[in-house]
């Protein structure tokens, strides 16, 4: 069962709103969403626990070790947190996919993500599931750091508001329904 949900991004307002926060993005607006604030973990993160339901609790969690070491804080969390990789969720943007796309799977590969290489490498398994959203690949001549790391465009903004917002309902229904049921419903 689902219950920890990760979402990947770098600490900072300098990387705030930049296409690699986009896992940030969604764990903050399920936690407005739920009216929770976060607070600091026993480890290199900030969690804090969701009850939307008497039968239904779970944890978002945001890692403070910067993309690259996103591992790290996942394994702190899921230690001090006592969860295991069956209740990992982590939710993170993916250059490979048309913006706006959401792709949710099992497991697999970390795609060329260095968030989710890191995971993989600390936990030592590629068993866990992964949202992944859609920011589309850099512009040619652009370094794929420098595009991950930069703002979204104005004309994007609309993209994006949706994009958080299918999210936040993928990872809801997730919780209530499965991965399953969630794979049918969002992987268009």
């Amino acid at each position: 069962m689902l219950n920890l949900i990760v979402g990947l991004g770098n600490p900072g307002n300098k990387y705030k709103f930049t296409r690699h926060n986009l896992g940030f993005r969604v764990v903050d607006a399920l936690a407005g969403k739920n009216h929770q604030r976060f607070k600091p973990g026993k480890g290199d993160y900030l969690f804090c626990e969701i009850k939307p339901k008497e039968d239904i609790n779970f944890f978002l969690v945001k890692p403070l070790t910067y993309m690259n070491d996103s591992g790290v804080a996942v394994a702190e969390a899921l230690e001090h947190l006592n969860r295991g990789r069956e209740n990992l969720l982590v939710v993170c943007d993916d250059v490979n996919l048309i913006a706006g796309k959401l792709r949710i799977r099992k497991q697999g590969t970390d795609g060329g993500h260095k968030g989710l290489r890191s995971i993989i490498y600390r936990l030592n398994s590629t068993d866990f599931v992964r949202l992944r959203m859609g920011i589309g690949n850099s512009p040619e001549k652009m370094d794929l750091e420098d595009f991950v790391l930069r703002k979204f465009e104005a004309h994007e903004k609309q993209m994006v508001e949706s994009l958080i917002e299918k999210a936040c309902e993928s990872v809801e229904n997730m919780l209530i329904r499965g991965v399953g049921d969630s794979m049918s419903r969002f992987n268009l």
